[in-house]
């Protein structure tokens, strides 16, 4: 399979005909679904052959190995969420506080959306190299974005004295822990707008020079 390069992972390049987009998109949401619901040990070549209603070499004309399932499930993810367009939403604001907010709605909007598969990262990171590689790739992409939010606010000579800029870019990536947003939206049963209010109301507290 053929994989470009864009802003945010490399992803599967677009079958040139209609069929092979629809086994494709078959391909990548049964990739998710064994993940979400089997964990990363279940992720084989016929299971996914199964779980989409396709043969063997269906699956092998678009993945070469199990290793590029993973970026495919990262690329099935980010579309499926729509990350690049709620990532750029961050971008648009002007002020401080303003991206800042955007941030923390941004990480509610995506985050908890994506919970089955992060916790099936966590869980099978330590024993599977192919799974690791790709929780690297996720986290380096993710401290790009945080860096990006702190030098806005040290841009704009907003960021509280207390905090160095690698500090803050550590502490906000830090943050971005769906832990957190699932105790507080399923455990303590705070609805998605309050979630995102209060997580924008810490960082502003946490990162701003008064």
């Amino acid at each position: 399979m053929q994989w470009r390069e864009t802003g945010v992972t490399m992803s599967p390049a677009e079958p040139q005909n209609a069929r092979g987009r629809r086994t494709r998109a078959a391909l990548l949401r049964a990739i998710s679904e064994i993940v979400e619901s089997q964990g990363f040990g279940a992720l084989t070549m016929n299971a996914v052959a199964d779980k989409a209603g396709v043969s063997r070499r269906a699956v092998y004309l678009h993945f070469r190995s199990r290793a590029e399932l993973i970026p495919a499930l990262h690329f099935y993810v980010v579309e499926e969420l729509g990350l690049t367009e709620s990532i750029a939403r961050v971008w648009e604001h002007d002020t401080p506080e303003a991206v800042l907010d955007e941030w923390a709605a941004h990480l509610v909007r995506v985050n908890l959306r994506a919970i089955g598969v992060d916790r099936a990262v966590r869980y099978t990171r330590h024993t599977d190299p192919d799974v690791e590689a790709y929780r690297r790739g996720v986290a380096e992409r993710q401290r790009r974005y945080c860096r990006m939010v702190i030098e806005r606010v040290e841009d704009a000579g907003r960021l509280a004295p207390q905090w160095t800029v690698e500090d803050a870019v550590d502490m906000l990536w830090s943050l971005i822990s769906t832990d957190m947003l699932e105790a507080l939206a399923d455990e303590c049963g705070w609805e998605t707008v309050k979630l995102a209010q209060r997580l924008g109301l810490l960082l502003r507290r946490t990162f701003l020079a008064d």
